[in-house]
């Protein structure tokens, strides 16, 4: 009986283990469709922290960064949600303020910086290679000597990005003169001598109007405070036609010169649409909104891909043919049919 007992014991204990087995079996395969490895949330990917830079308070420059910011957030990327900071930053017109800004975006290690014109992009050129620079509002680093030649190649700095203007602008600006005003003789310009863009463009723009037997009445300033006097000393060798560079400093003080050239009846062209809004009365260029939008879809698209290489230096795409047509009135200026009027 002990025998058959003990059998009976150990064919019981052989049958439990054999039963809890299989439950815990059933059990974990009942657990399994509850949380699929597949379907394990991942960690959310940190935000990009984007360090964006501007040298003035100007309304030119803040359709650029206005475009810059749309088109980000139409590619996902945006502070609201929660997929990007964006530290906004202007220099004030103050050198020593601009470095300050710079400086701090790279103690922070931001992604990148957004330099919104020429000035904060050279400035944080000279201060960091390793974080990306996303240019707009600049012209092509050849322009300003911003590149590198060796054996015969010539490249920009590896961490230079964005979105660029060409010396083309003045070609058609040019033109634009012609045919707009076809018995302009002379052309009024200012140009901020302290910025390498504006130096370039006004040697550009001296051999163009030699080209053309157009008579150049040429001042250069330093600072907005200057431009006043500029511009009275130009209209009183009664220029034909001002020429509005696209410049830091005519941005910044364009109303001053808006209202000298408007007591005068001089018209003002330039190659910046967004000049025309606040009084030019003629622009063939660049619109600064699409320019900042298309420097946003490079850093969105680095964002998606951290290939900085395959995002690159791309020349700016969107241009029109623009009118304001309150100053065509008041000039008795007729643009040409193609021009829009704004």
């Amino acid at each position: 009986m002990m025998h058959n007992h003990r059998g009976f014991t150990v064919g019981r204990i052989v049958l439990l283990i054999t039963l809890v087995v299989a439950i815990a079996g059933c059990a974990s395969k009942k657990e399994e469709p509850q949380k699929p490895e597949s379907s394990i949330e991942k960690p959310a990917k940190k935000p990009v922290v984007i360090g964006f830079v501007q040298p003035v308070d100007d309304e030119t420059l803040d359709e650029a960064r206005r475009g810059f910011i749309d088109a980000l957030k139409a590619r996902g990327y945006s502070d609201s949600a929660g997929t990007a900071k964006i530290i906004y930053q202007n220099a004030q017109n103050d050198i020593p303020t601009l470095n300050q800004i710079i400086d701090k975006f790279i103690a922070d290690k931001v992604t990148c910086i957004a330099a919104n014109a020429t000035l904060p992009m050279m400035t944080a050129l000279k201060k960091t290679k390793e974080i990306p620079i996303f240019m707009m509002v600049g012209p092509a680093p050849t322009i300003n000597d911003l590149v590198i030649r060796k054996d015969g190649n010539v490249k920009a700095p590896a961490n230079l990005v964005g979105v660029y203007e060409t010396l083309a602008y003045i070609d058609s600006s040019i033109a634009l003169i012609r045919r707009a005003f076809p018995n302009a003789k002379s052309i009024g310009v200012i140009f901020n001598s302290a910025e390498p863009n504006s130096t370039n463009a006004m040697g550009e723009l001296r051999k163009k109007c030699k080209q053309n037997n157009l008579k150049l009445i040429e001042r250069s300033i330093t600072s907005t405070a200057e431009t006043q006097q500029a511009v009275q000393a130009i209209l009183n060798r009664k220029p034909d036609v001002f020429f509005a560079l696209p410049d830091n400093l005519v941005f910044a003080s364009f109303e001053v010169i808006l209202k000298e050239t408007s007591e005068k009846k001089v018209p003002i062209v330039t190659s910046e649409i967004g000049l025309v809004k606040r009084g030019a009365t003629i622009a063939y260029g660049a619109d600064f909104y699409m320019w900042g939008y298309q420097a946003g879809e490079a850093a969105a698209e680095y964002f998606d891909t951290g290939d900085l290489v395959a995002v690159g230096l791309r020349p700016v795409k969107v241009r029109k043919l623009v009118h304001n047509e309150k100053m065509a009135k008041e000039l008795g200026f007729t643009p040409p049919p193609e021009s829009q009027p704004m």
